[in-house]
């Protein structure tokens, strides 16, 4: 890593990783732990009869290489489990510092076709989670006046995905709450941020309802990009970072890839600008529609404020 006053360093903070049993939570609960983190473990029971708590498991694996760690069994999409995942936290290592919410899974199907437990299901872990654990993690970052808060989003949610429309929908209001808790944060030293994760794990290999043709529309090469040996690398470092207290951005949701790192953000193009003293109709809509679509030009709003101001200059210059 270089020079060693470079290195990231966790210690003294306490962080909360949900999810974190297996595949990708896991690995950011070792690494966090690496690097000098209290880190409490946050997974369900066991999937199968006579198997361990996957939790356990990873808190075990933790105390065993010099690490600190405890398992927390509980569910987070019940208001109840998030607070019992940081009443654990607090009573076992004093405070929490760090909040990594990963934890999720997959219910495919056609969207026509989808239950309403299987879009509620998905629903309530990966979005209604995101408060359960967060707003109980959040008041102590505000009293501390620091935080980090690191949410797992998805490019499904973001560019769209087939067969994932439930899935999809949760991801997107995870950006959504991230965008909003970020500018409510900003003040009390509390950074959120958003990752889109991409690696082969247990969810990854289990999502075995797709579309025949999904495989089919992936470009040549894709399956380098989930090389099972090192796509743990290729998510975990992005997600420590944003962690950290070397960590100063806020507001940002960024991709991790195939060692691909990058920031992912919501535009909007320069559009067209209709004479505004009278109402606009659906036919000058649909005449002008190319110019709306056009992206050669846009701006980034980092609030809606922005938005609107980029609307008063434009207006300004008719």
């Amino acid at each position: 890593m270089g020079d060693d006053n470079n290195v990231i360093r966790f210690d003294g903070q306490v962080a909360v990783v949900s999810g974190a049993g297996g595949g990708l939570g896991a690995a950011y609960a070792k690494d966090l732990a690496r690097r000098g983190a209290c880190v409490v473990v946050n997974d369900l029971a066991a999937r199968s009869a006579g198997e361990p708590n996957p939790a356990d498991v990873v808190a075990e694996e933790i105390r065993a290489s010099g690490g600190r760690a405890v398992a927390a069994n509980f569910s987070c999409a019940v208001r109840a489990g998030g607070d019992a995942i940081i009443d654990c936290a607090v009573k076992n290592f004093g405070r929490v510092d760090v909040l990594v919410h990963n934890a999720g899974f997959l219910r495919n199907g056609p969207f026509e076709q989808l239950s309403e437990t299987a879009i509620r299901e998905i629903i309530d872990v990966h979005l209604m989670g995101c408060y359960f654990l967060g707003q109980p993690a959040f008041r102590l970052m505000k009293q501390q006046q620091y935080g980090r808060i690191v949410l797992i989003s998805s490019s499904a949610g973001m560019y769209g995905s087939l067969w994932q429309s439930n899935y999809g929908a949760a991801k997107a209001g995870v950006v959504g709450l991230m965008n909003n808790l970020a500018r409510e944060g900003a003040k009390h030293g509390v950074r959120t941020n958003c990752v889109l994760p991409s690696a082969f794990t247990r969810l990854g290999r289990e999502a075995n309802e797709f579309p025949p043709d999904f495989h089919d529309q992936a470009p040549e090469g894709w399956e380098a990009l989930f090389d099972p040996e090192i796509s743990l690398g290729y998510v975990v470092p992005m997600v420590t970072y944003l962690a950290s207290r070397e960590c100063q951005v806020n507001q940002q949701a960024y991709a991790a890839t195939g060692g691909r790192f990058s920031r992912v953000f919501t535009a909007i193009s320069e559009g067209w600008v209709s004479d505004y003293r009278k109402n606009a109709t659906a036919e000058e809509i649909a005449s002008h529609i190319q110019q709306i679509d056009r992206t050669e030009k846009f701006i980034v709003p980092k609030v809606m404020q922005e938005e609107f101001a980029d609307v008063i200059r434009a207006r300004n210059a008719l």
